[in-house]
């Protein structure tokens, strides 16, 4: 059942407000915190197999919006770039004729960070 825990805290970052209150919740117990699932189901006052059925519907949901939207993927695209522009203005920095052009390159990729 377990998926890659960041991978699915991604999903939650970006999707999270489209699940409901419960499934939210579970899934931030299950993945965030790394309740069991019993643990989940005590905390709640529902069956374990609940739990399970919640956190299922809560993966297919984000993982379907994803699948159309694809915002984790595209954050993703984005900071390989972004690594890509800092080496790149890293080795123009070497060249003293191309400093200030790599100082502003590298301003520009940290504002784009935050």
């Amino acid at each position: 059942m377990k998926h890659n825990a960041l991978e699915m805290s991604l999903l939650l970052d970006y999707y999270g407000e489209l699940l409901t209150e419960k499934q939210r919740s579970c899934f931030d117990l299950y993945y965030n915190q790394d309740l069991s699932l019993g643990e989940i189901a005590q905390e709640a006052g529902i069956s374990r197999q609940a739990v399970h059925d919640v956190l299922a519907r809560a993966e297919s949901a984000m993982e379907a919006m994803e699948a159309k939207i694809g915002c984790v993927a595209r954050a993703r695209r984005q900071q390989k770039a972004l690594e890509v522009i800092t080496e790149a203005a890293a080795a123009l920095s070497a060249m003293p004729q191309a400093k200030e052009l790599a100082a502003r390159i590298l301003s520009a990729a940290e504002t784009i960070k935050e």
